[in-house]
């Protein structure tokens, strides 16, 4: 049950905040000496973080459900911005997968991140609201958030970083990075549960724990994240992930 809370608080965490939830469940069991999360538990685990997303954005995701005007716009962002990552995701499935092997590599990934958000504060400032994202944001922030297939890079610091790109206030790029997520973390949920179809592999109850935690820690990273992120930018997270990754590079 500890082993289950730890993972659960460890992917609530790291999921929305971006420091990358992969690179941080290779690096930190490798650190302690100990096994990761196995299949099962990621992909319950998974269960937690998308309640926790899904929660915090309700209003947004009923203007979808009812399809109005700016639903319509909302969720061809979501379907057009989840393209890159599932036809990158089913290609390159199993060679991604098998880089979870690799603690040292992930740990090479977590400092590319932390590089990523440096840059970012060299990035022009500007004024868009996530109402005005098309087609073009679409797919910049969904490439961004298909490069964080690789174990190590943040899925939520590549997207808000793309979405900064394409000129929407943190906060803004914040919001439409959570969205994004949506499918990309239901996907990866149901990707996982498949795979323990046929397996001895079962779900234990004690895993549940991991999930409340990882949905109650998640929704607090993504209300911490949108009320600082325009004070602080991603410098300080950008910080962490090279230090951390550093660590992970020498001593893993």
């Amino acid at each position: 049950m500890l082993d289950a809370a730890l993972w659960g608080l460890i992917q609530g965490l790291t999921e929305f905040l971006p420091i990358s939830s992969s690179g941080h469940l290779v690096i930190i069991p490798a650190l302690l000496g100990r096994d990761g999360p196995d299949l099962a538990t990621s992909a319950v685990l998974h269960v937690g973080t998308l309640a926790a997303v899904v929660v915090y954005f309700w209003r947004d995701l009923l203007e979808v459900i009812r399809l109005t005007p700016e639903g319509k716009r909302r969720l061809s962002f979501l379907v057009i911005g989840t393209i890159p990552a599932v036809l990158i995701g089913l290609t390159l499935r199993r060679p991604l997968d098998r880089l979870n092997e690799q603690p040292r590599l992930v740990a090479m990934a977590l400092v590319g991140t932390g590089l990523i958000l440096l840059g970012s504060r060299y990035l022009h400032r500007g004024e868009r609201r996530a109402e005005s994202a098309g087609a073009r944001a679409a797919v910049v922030m969904g490439l961004g958030q298909a490069l964080a297939l690789i174990p190590g890079v943040s899925r939520s610091g590549t997207t808000i970083t793309t979405g900064l790109f394409e000129g929407f206030t943190h906060r803004e790029a914040a919001r439409l990075a959570f969205l994004l997520g949506i499918p990309a973390i239901a996907g990866a949920g149901l990707l996982n549960f498949a795979d323990l179809i046929g397996t001895d592999s079962g779900v234990s109850g004690s895993l549940w724990v991991g999930v409340v935690v990882a949905a109650v820690v998640g929704y607090g990273a993504i209300a911490f994240l949108l009320r600082l992120i325009a004070r602080t930018g991603l410098e300080p997270y950008g910080w962490y992930c090279v230090g951390l990754g550093i660590v992970g590079i020498l001593v893993v």
